[in-house]
C-alpha cells in the first residue's frame, strides 16, 4: 500500500513540474505524427496528460566521434620491431585511432554533444541532465560538464543537472544507469537526460601503447526509446584491486599489471553474468517460465573492448559459465560436444588455464560470430576509448543491421573499469520496425559510421610517435598554443585554441 501510494505521489509531483514550466519543453516520447529526424514535433502536453509513470526508458539517440587521424597495426608492428601478427592477430587490431595536439577531453565531449543535439534536432533547453562519464583528467576540480554547459549559453538554459563520474572505464555506464534513474524518479521534470562517455587512451612506449585508441558517445535517454533498459536483471561486481590505475597526476600514463587486469576482467564478468542470470530466471518463474538463462537468450552480447581478442575469449567464458551451471549438459553432440574433460573445473581456477581457454573459445567460435563479432567494427579500426568502448561497440551494431532484423532482440551488454566496477545488464530493442519509427531514426543516424572511418587520414609510425612525443610533454603546460594543423580535424570539431598562464582553455570550432 506504501509503495503504491508513493508511487502516486511521485506521478503527481512529475504532472505539476511539468504544468509549471514556462519553456516548451521537447517531449520525452516520440509520436507516429514525427516525419523527420527529429525529437522536436511532439507536445510536453501529452506526457503531463499521461496517467502513467515513464515506460521503456532507454535510450533514444546516439552519436559517436573519433580521431580524424590513425595508424595502421600492422605497419606499429614494423616500427616497433616485433613479431608479425603480435599486435594484429594477437591483439586482434586492425588500426588505432589517435588524438592531435589541438584535441583533449573537453573538445572531444564538445563535439559529440554538439553533433548529438544538432542531429537530432533537439533544443538545448529540452535538456535537463547531463552527466559524463570520463577518467580522462585534466583539471582536479573543474568537470567537463561545466564546460559543455557554454553550449547552452546561447539558450539561456542552466538548470541542468548531472556531473562527471569517474571509475576507470566504468564512468559511462554509471552515468547512464544515473540518467535513467533520474527519469524513473520523482526528480524527472519531463525532459531529456544527455550521457557523454570520453576518454583519451594512451599509454608509455612499449607492449600496451598498441592498445590505445580516443573517441567519445553521446546518448540521449528518456522513455518511448527503441533501446529500452532492462529493469531488475542489471548485475553488478565491486572490488578493491590494482590492475590498472592512474597514481602520477602529472602524467596521462596509466599504472598496468596486464595479466592481473585480464584474471579481473573475466573474475567481475563471471560474478555479473552470474548475478544476472538469477535476477532474470526469477523474473521468468515470475510468470510461469521456468528455464535456465544461457548465451543463446542473448541475440546480441557487447563488452567493454580493452582489445577484441579479449572480446572474443569472453564469449568463451560465458559459454563455459553455462556449460558448468548446466546440470546435464549434452556433450556427445550440439554446443558442447567434447567438452566432457572440462565438467569439474572451477571457474576460480580457470583464469590462466589455457586448456580451458581454447577449448571453449573453439566451442564459442559461431557464436562469437553470430553475436558479438559485428560490435567490434569501430574497436577494431579505432581502438580502446575506454568509456565510451561498449557503446562504441553498440554503434557498430546498430550501423550493421536493419530495423527489421534488430526489432524484439535482446542485447546483453558487459561493462569493466578497472580498480575495479562491473556490470552485465540488457537493452530490449523495440519491436516497432516501421520506416520513420524511433529505430529506424537511430539505425539512420549511424548509417555512415563506416564512411567515417575511411574518411580518416593514415599517418605514419614515425609520425604517430613524434605526436605522442609532443602531447607527454605539453598536455599540462600554462600559456600554451596547440601545435601543427587543424585543417585534418573533420568538420565541426571543436578543438583546443589555447591555454593561458593561470591554465584557463580556450576552444574554437571548425566550420562544419
Amino acid at each position: 500500500m506504501f509503495r503504491l501510494f508513493s508511487q502516486t505521489r511521485r506521478c503527481l509531483q512529475v504532472k505539476r513540474a511539468l504544468k509549471r514550466q514556462e519553456w516548451p519543453l521537447r517531449p520525452a516520447h516520440l509520436t507516429a505524427a514525427a516525419q523527420q529526424a527529429s525529437f522536436s514535433t511532439a507536445s510536453v502536453e501529452h506526457l503531463s496528460r499521461s496517467d502513467s509513470w515513464p515506460k521503456d526508458v532507454g535510450i533514444l539517440a546516439l552519436e559517436v566521434y573519433f580521431p580524424s587521424q590513425y595508424v595502421e597495426q600492422v605497419e606499429l608492428e614494423k616500427y616497433d620491431g616485433v613479431e608479425a601478427g603480435k599486435y594484429t592477430l594477437g591483439l586482434g587490431q586492425k588500426q588505432m585511432g589517435f588524438c592531435s595536439a589541438h584535441e583533449d577531453i573537453n573538445s572531444l565531449c564538445l563535439t559529440v554533444v554538439q553533433r548529438l543535439v544538432e542531429r537530432s534536432r533537439l533544443s538545448w533547453d529540452s535538456i535537463g541532465r547531463l552527466e559524463v562519464g570520463t577518467e580522462t583528467i585534466i583539471d582536479k576540480s573543474k568537470a567537463v560538464k561545466t564546460v559543455l554547459m557554454q553550449l547552452f549559453q546561447d539558450s539561456g538554459n542552466t538548470d541542468v543537472e548531472g556531473i562527471d563520474t569517474t571509475n576507470a572505464c566504468y564512468g559511462g555506464t554509471a552515468s547512464l544507469f544515473n540518467s535513467a534513474d533520474w527519469v524513473e524518479s520523482s526528480s524527472w521534470d519531463g525532459r531529456y537526460a544527455v550521457v557523454v562517455c570520453g576518454d583519451i587512451a594512451v599509454y608509455a612506449t612499449g607492449n600496451a601503447r598498441p592498445t590505445g585508441g580516443a573517441g567519445a558517445v553521446a546518448m540521449l535517454v528518456g522513455p518511448e526509446a527503441p533501446l529500452v533498459l532492462e529493469r531488475g536483471v542489471r548485475g553488478t561486481h565491486m572490488e578493491h584491486v590494482y590492475d590498472f590505475y592512474k597514481p602520477d597526476l602529472a602524467s596521462e600514463y596509466p599504472m598496468v599489471d596486464g595479466k592481473l587486469s585480464i584474471q579481473c576482467y573475466f573474475r567481475a564478468l563471471d560474478q555479473c553474468y552470474s548475478i544476472y542470470r538469477k535476477k532474470i530466471q526469477s523474473q521468468w518463474q515470475k510468470v510461469g517460465v521456468d528455464k535456465p538463462f544461457t548465451l543463446e537468450d542473448f541475440q546480441f552480447m557487447i563488452f567493454h573492448t580493452p582489445f577484441c581478442k579479449l572480446v572474443q575469449k569472453s564469449v568463451g567464458r560465458m559459454m563455459l559459465n553455462d556449460f558448468l551451471a548446466a546440470p546435464n549438459p549434452d556433450t556427445q553432440s550440439g554446443l558442447y560436444k567434447g567438452l566432457q574433460a572440462f565438467r569439474g573445473v572451477k571457474l576460480e581456477d580457470t583464469y590462466s588455464d589455457k586448456d580451458v581457454e581454447k577449448a571453449f573459445q573453439k566451442a564459442s567460435l559461431e557464436m562469437f560470430s553470430q553475436k558479438t563479432k559485428p560490435s567490434l567494427l569501430l574497436s577494431s579500426r579505432n581502438g580502446n576509448m575506454y568509456t565510451p568502448s561498449m557503446y562504441g561497440c553498440l554503434a557498430s551494431l546498430l550501423a550493421q543491421y536493419s530495423a527489421q532484423q534488430l526489432a524484439g532482440s535482446r542485447i546483453g551488454a558487459f561493462s569493466y573499469g578497472s580498480g575495479l566496477a562491473a556490470s552485465l545488464f540488457s537493452m530490449r530493442v523495440s519491436q516497432d520496425a516501421a520506416p520513420g519509427s524511433p529505430l529506424d531514426k537511430l539505425l539512420s543516424s549511424l548509417s555512415d559510421l563506416q564512411t567515417r572511418l575511411d574518411a580518416r587520414k593514415q599517418v605514419p609510425p614515425e609520425e604517430f610517435a613524434e605526436i605522442m612525443k609532443q602531447r607527454e610533454e605539453s598536455h599540462h603546460l600554462a600559456s600554451h598554443t596547440p601545435q601543427g594543423s587543424k585543417d585534418d580535424l573533420f568538420p565541426g570539431t571543436w578543438y583546443l585554441e589555447r591555454v593561458d598562464d593561470k591554465h584557463r582553455r580556450q576552444y574554437a570550432r571548425r566550420p562544419l
